[in-house]
């Protein structure tokens, strides 16, 4: 189906830096191509990684770039050989190229998945990527059991909350570290059994407290740099430090052989990249997720929503740890 290419305000970023390099301007999307669909967005989701590509942590593919990489929407019509979405589906993505923070974009088919009827589209935006990334983490990088104790950092920033939402739901205890008093009490209402202000307390004292000396089996790290080398503390001879994030800033190199003084540990840095390479796995967790969320298994609350050309400001809110749950962004 072809399309008159048409004109839509985006995010671009010429330079890397602050909040202030995110310029919100008119762009021009063309007619999908073989194996693409144009979508247009009704919800984009707001992430740490934005961040990451926005100052240069994370480099871009290429100067001027538009960030974004998860958004629900509407297909308008598709390119040649287009199977997995036809025009009018609900549709969302998380991963592939860049660019969602835009009102409208051509986007390679196969990341697409269409939306069930009982989610939205801000739900969907705001629960992809947090979403299937809780769902690798607790079920592929490390399979939470019934009867496991738990330990997650930032429990409740967006993938935190569902995270241990999923973890409750698989019968583990879930020990949660929060910034703050009023975080503390959200997470708690989100499956946390205990929650620990590591601004105000020794997580690692606590964590020996809970367990009777015992730690844990598994850590979920995203808060990187302030909090990985107490965090293989935690852990129980053989135990897994999973970091997934670096909020505070990049882990610093260290030496491997700690890894083996603090009791034979594992360390993997997990990405959703890997974990939904092909498009089944893909559709697998999306699926699993939609389900969850339909059954009130998890809940993601959209807490706030930015206007697309306030995206600057979202950044600011996100970056000073002043969201909580999930943000998204309305074209």
């Amino acid at each position: 189906m072809e399309v008159n290419p048409v004109q839509c305000k985006a995010i671009v970023v010429s330079q890397t830096g602050g909040p202030e390099v995110l310029r919100f301007t008119e762009q021009t999307v063309g007619e999908p191509g073989p194996g693409e669909a144009l979508v247009r967005h009704r919800a984009v989701g707001l992430n740490f990684v934005d961040i990451y590509f926005r100052s240069g942590v994370y480099p871009a593919p290429a100067m001027p770039f538009t960030p974004g990489t998860e958004a629900a929407g509407a297909v308008e019509a598709v390119g040649q050989g287009v199977t997995e979405v036809k025009a009018g589906d609900r549709v969302a993505y998380a991963g592939g190229p860049l660019g969602s923070y835009a009102e409208a974009r051509v986007m390679p088919a196969r990341f697409l998945v269409k939306i069930p009827d009982k989610i939205d589209e801000a739900t969907a935006a705001a629960a992809m990527l947090k979403g299937l990334t809780a769902h690798f983490l607790v079920f592929s990088t490390y399979p939470v059991k019934p009867g496991d104790t738990i330990l997650a950092h930032a429990a409740a920033g967006g993938v935190g909350l569902i995270l241990c939402q999923w973890a409750k739901h698989l019968g583990a205890t879930v020990i949660g570290t929060v910034g703050s008093a009023e975080k503390a009490r959200i997470a708690a209402a989100h499956g946390c059994d205990y929650t620990i202000n590591y601004n105000t307390e020794d997580f690692v004292a606590r964590v020996k407290e809970i367990t009777k000396g015992a730690m844990v089996p598994v850590v979920y790290d995203a808060v990187g740099q302030a909090t990985f080398m107490k965090s293989l503390d935690c852990l129980r001879p053989r135990g897994l430090m999973v970091s997934y994030g670096q909020a505070s800033g990049m882990v610093p190199p260290f030496a491997v052989n700690t890894l083996g003084n603090k009791g034979s540990l594992f360390l993997t840095r997990p990405t959703l990249l890997t974990y939904a390479a092909s498009r089944e796995e893909l559709i697998q967790r999306a699926d699993a997720l939609f389900d969850a969320l339909a059954r009130g298994i998890v809940r993601c609350e959209v807490n706030q929503r930015f206007a697309l050309k306030d995206a600057a400001e979202a950044h600011r809110a996100l970056g000073e740890r002043r969201t909580v749950g999930s943000t998204v962004l309305i074209p």
